[in-house]
């Protein structure tokens, strides 16, 4: 496990279990819930690549070659493929220092048709965490790809998510997308209640602006500034837990399979890129 340190931020970094964070601490305050053993969702933190959320039963097609690929995490969902491979490979050490690592893991095409290597940078500092994560395609074809970040926040009941967003996915009892409830304007869905006011487990589109989250119990904001190529958000709030999921993200659930297009093909050899900056602050 791998700390880093800046001012009042804190890291620990579990390269070998997903690529994962185990540990974000601002003024010895936890920011991510810490990991807890077990599954690989039961991190801090981990990498969504190379694709976000769920392919419905794993089927695709792709310039006519048809594509089936076995769930990956049978004890999250048993039917979908989910969250990509990154999550539940171990990541190699690149480089690290006492407030920055690199790290890496190369997928060699099995479970997923292509291979890739991703490469993640984790680094803070006087002003938060700053994540960075790239995926290459090292495959003699184009790869569909995404990329996000999964993480999980600690909850009580007066914590307060605001998130401005045109569009609400309406999702069937296994998460996947059925209907696009879309506004003229950005919204809070939340209105300004409670995370836990409602119980959620789906995407919101055309995000505007950065994400914020509250916790009056600990008197602390973090505000969250994913790259422009996240504009989707994946928001979990399950009920009787102790913990909400904020995740930015490049695509919708299931986009390989989606009219719209939202995975990015990448040409052998090309690399896509996306970043997330968390920054926390006192709040009176």
């Amino acid at each position: 496990m791998l700390e880093l340190n800046s001012g009042d931020y804190r890291v620990l970094l579990e390269p070998e279990r997903g690529g994962s964070l185990a540990a974000f601490e601002w003024a010895g305050l936890s920011i991510l819930r810490a990991s807890r053993p077990g599954l690989m969702s039961e991190t801090a933190c981990f990498p969504l690549v190379p694709f976000s959320n769920r392919i419905a039963n794993g089927k695709f097609a792709l310039k006519g070659q048809k594509f089936q690929l076995a769930p990956n995490a049978p004890a999250v969902d048993a039917k979908n493929p989910i969250h990509g491979y990154g999550w539940l490979s171990a990541w190699n050490v690149v480089s690290a220092g006492g407030t920055s690592a690199v790290i890496e893991h190369t997928h060699d095409g099995d479970k997923w048709p292509w291979r890739y290597r991703a490469r993640q940078q984790v680094s803070v500092k006087h002003d938060g965490l700053s994540l960075q994560l790239h995926v290459t395609n090292l495959d003699k074809t184009a790869m569909p790809a995404g990329l996000g970040f999964h993480p999980y926040f600690p909850r009580k009941a007066d914590t307060i998510y605001h998130g401005l967003h045109k569009g609400e996915w309406q999702v069937d009892e296994g998460c996947l997308p059925v209907d696009l409830n879309e506004m003229p304007e950005p919204q809070d869905w939340w209105n300004g209640q409670p995370v836990g006011s409602r119980g959620v487990d789906t995407v919101y589109a055309r995000r505007e602006g950065p994400l914020t989250l509250h916790w009056p119990d600990i008197a602390a904001k973090a505000t969250i500034r994913p790259s422009d190529n996240l504009p989707f958000t994946v928001v979990y709030t399950p009920g009787g837990r102790d913990f909400f999921c904020v995740e930015p993200v490049s695509q919708e659930t299931d986009a390989v399979n989606a009219d719209s297009g939202m995975m990015t093909m990448l040409a052998p050899g090309e690399t896509m890129s996306a970043s997330l900056h968390i920054e926390v602050e006192a709040e009176r």
